[in-house]
């Protein structure tokens, strides 16, 4: 087994040719799924101003300090504000105002009394009120300005992907653009005179293709985008017409095509572009790689084995942490739990196993893992990828699986 590449030395070998893509200047708006490539710094306080955390009454705490059990404090109502308003109506000995929650809390106020707290609540809330418990202390149900961050403060550091929460909280923040990577265009290729389009006739020897919707979705997943998808066959000069016409892409990604077969359409094609070997990891063992220079472009050129189960594996483990250094991205690994197995299941001599693996979350306190297909790692178990939620990870030294031994599970969904 001496001949073969260790995974880390062949992502090295990837990493290395990566350049991070330009960052661009992007609307909140149109920045999910994006990587930050500058820290993101509040344009306000959050909150912005001394607020009510409750549908109430600011008062002076003093003024209710005493009410509790069978002694009730009276005050009068002298202004009402709900969220929004921009008043700040002056409260002297005696006096509450009406305030909704969110609505700035009037300077002369150090506390507030929900509804909740007073006889006849909201229905007999202007007037005169009576409270009947005085709030815990002074600043009680206050949110105070600038709590959760000031403007300036760092909120998130470059590196990270925006989602919703992160997008949420730089809208709180003031900040209506972020400096972002751009998506990845990438080219996704299938190739094997065996592949027909799903739902078409089969016959003698045909397969449905299935390589290309498979590796879109990984890629779109990934944070990039399809600019191009083709399936082409193991003859014929169908490649090199298609890579004559690619152009503009930051990645290609071919499955098939790559062993050592005598149609090996990738390999025979690219043999000037692309270096070719053998990778120690099961399934996935035949991988190609290679990096065209265009300028200030460098489009990298990935070749995977043609079963489902090896492309998808080749994908999580190579292309995908491409992908997301090429966006600047912080974290290029997926997240590992360690889990026990559920069932005991052999593993292949010399290469590290990436098992399509289900977990079973029926006791909250011990998830377990077990193999998604009753085949195991079988690179053509196709079907089985539909229930794999994560990859089971042993070993290139370990032999055997048994049942209860730890095993890191690297989650993909």
């Amino acid at each position: 087994m001496s001949e073969l590449r260790c995974v880390e030395e062949h992502l090295d070998h990837i990493l290395a040719h990566v350049r991070p893509l330009d960052p661009e200047l992007v609307a909140l708006a149109a920045a999910r799924g994006r990587t930050l490539r500058a820290p993101l710094q509040a344009g306000v306080d959050i909150p912005v101003f001394d607020n009510s955390a409750m549908d109430g009454f600011a008062v002076r705490f003093a003024d209710v300090a005493g009410a509790a059990g069978g002694t009730p404090v009276a005050l009068r109502v002298v202004a009402d504000l709900p969220a929004g308003s921009a008043l700040d109506p002056p409260i002297g000995p005696g006096e509450a105002v009406r305030i909704m929650t969110g609505a700035a809390v009037p300077t002369a106020a150090d506390a507030i009394v929900p509804f909740e707290d007073t006889v006849g609540g909201l229905a007999h809330s202007l007037g005169e009120i009576a409270v009947l418990c005085a709030p815990a202390r002074p600043g009680a149900h206050i949110r105070r300005r600038g709590e959760d961050a000031v403007a300036g403060d760092e909120m998130l550091p470059a590196g990270v992907a925006l989602g919703p929460l992160q997008l949420a909280a730089a809208a709180a923040a003031g900040i209506p653009h972020v400096v972002a990577s751009p998506r990845p265009r990438v080219a996704v290729v299938s190739t094997g005179s065996e592949l027909v389009a799903p739902g078409l006739p089969l016959e003698r020897g045909q397969i449905p293709e299935s390589n290309s919707a498979l590796l879109a979705g990984l890629v779109e997943d990934a944070g990039a985008v399809v600019a191009h998808r083709a399936v082409v066959s193991d003859d014929g000069d169908g490649l090199a017409a298609l890579m004559a016409r690619l152009s503009g892409v930051d990645a290609v990604v071919f499955s098939g095509g790559v062993s050592a077969g005598a149609y090996e359409v990738v390999r025979t094609t690219l043999a000037d572009t692309m270096e070719f070997t053998k990778v120690a990891l099961q399934p996935g063992k035949p991988q190609g790689f290679g990096a065209l220079a265009a300028g200030h472009r460098v489009t990298l050129l990935f070749g995977l084995p043609g079963n489902p189960v090896s492309a998808a594996v080749s994908f999580e483990v190579f292309v995908r942490p491409a992908l997301l250094a090429l966006q600047g991205r912080e974290r290029l690994q997926r997240p590992v739990l360690r889990l026990p197995a559920a069932s005991g299941w052999r593993t292949p001599p010399g290469r590290r196993q990436y098992l399509p693996a289900a977990i079973d979350r029926g006791d909250p306190g011990c998830w377990t893992v077990r193999p998604a297909t009753a085949g195991g790692s079988g690179s053509h178990l196709a079907g089985g990828l539909a229930r794999a939620e994560a990859y089971a990870v042993v070993p290139a030294e370990v032999a055997e699986v048994a049942a209860g031994d730890p095993v890191d599970v690297m989650l993909i969904s």
